[in-house]
């Protein structure tokens, strides 16, 4: 059986995800806000309501010692998520941490590393997916997302919705990536996704109800640029870095 906090802390953690939802942020941000309730009821035994500061410095120390920076900050976003709009108290610690400043410059992918790459990938999928971030500059959930009517093939540009910051945004759509997605669509034949998943295979993909997997993508990626001995820091820079954006 639960104890008494275990049972608090589940039916305070679900009024925080109606919030997380409610308040229209992107997936990706609910996640990371969501998680890190749940890691910061896990360290504190579900009894998370009143942490003093003292606890929150512990716990944040022991927390930088095997995460990033970014996942430090994140949790430390969702815990003040948490308390404005589920403990509904001000938020009195703005300066618990501050990470380093840090300034690096993007690993850009030539032309010639990029055609390397594209040659490199084997799978058809990947590789039209790959050929389409570099060409339009896209981050990898907006490649992801595309869909059949985001291509304005008559005014020659792609509708990216729902980009960074809930924005969307249009980009010049060149003919060489015109042509490769005309191709690669005409063998999937799928009616709404560019890119639908591998699960059933090229012949089953006109009828996948998602998109291509995030994670396979990922590691395909830094399989071929292994390859190719491309060592870039991510699948981003290793394609959408390339290109300027608009």
């Amino acid at each position: 059986m639960k104890s008494n906090a275990a049972e608090h802390f589940d039916r305070q953690y679900q009024t925080h995800l109606k919030h997380l939802k409610l308040k229209g942020l992107q997936p990706k941000t609910i996640e990371a806000y969501a998680r890190a309730i749940r890691r910061l009821g896990g360290y504190f035994s579900h009894q998370i309501d009143n942490l003093s500061e003292a606890q929150l410095t512990d716990y944040f120390s022991d927390l930088i010692k095997t995460h990033s920076w970014s996942a430090v900050k994140l949790d430390l976003y969702g815990l003040k998520f948490y308390t404005t709009h589920v403990l509904h108290k001000p938020w009195v610690m703005p300066h618990l941490i501050k990470p380093p400043k840090a300034q690096r410059l993007p690993d850009i992918v030539t032309v010639d590393e990029a055609q390397r790459l594209f040659a490199t990938t084997r799978t058809l999928s990947y590789r039209v997916f790959y050929f389409t971030l570099y060409s339009l500059g896209l981050r990898l959930g907006e490649g992801l997302a595309l869909k059949v009517s985001d291509i304005d093939a008559g005014r020659q540009r792609v509708h990216i919705r729902d980009a960074k910051g809930n924005r969307d945004r249009f980009v010049p759509l060149p003919e060489a990536t015109l042509g490769a997605l005309r191709q690669f669509w005409r063998i999937h034949r799928h009616p709404e996704l560019l890119f639908p998943n591998r699960h059933g295979g090229l012949k089953a993909a006109y009828r996948a109800p998602s998109p291509l997997d995030r994670g396979g993508v990922q590691r395909t990626l830094r399989q071929v640029a292994l390859d190719c001995g491309l060592k870039k820091r991510s699948p981003r820079t290793a394609c959408a870095t390339a290109m300027p954006r608009t």
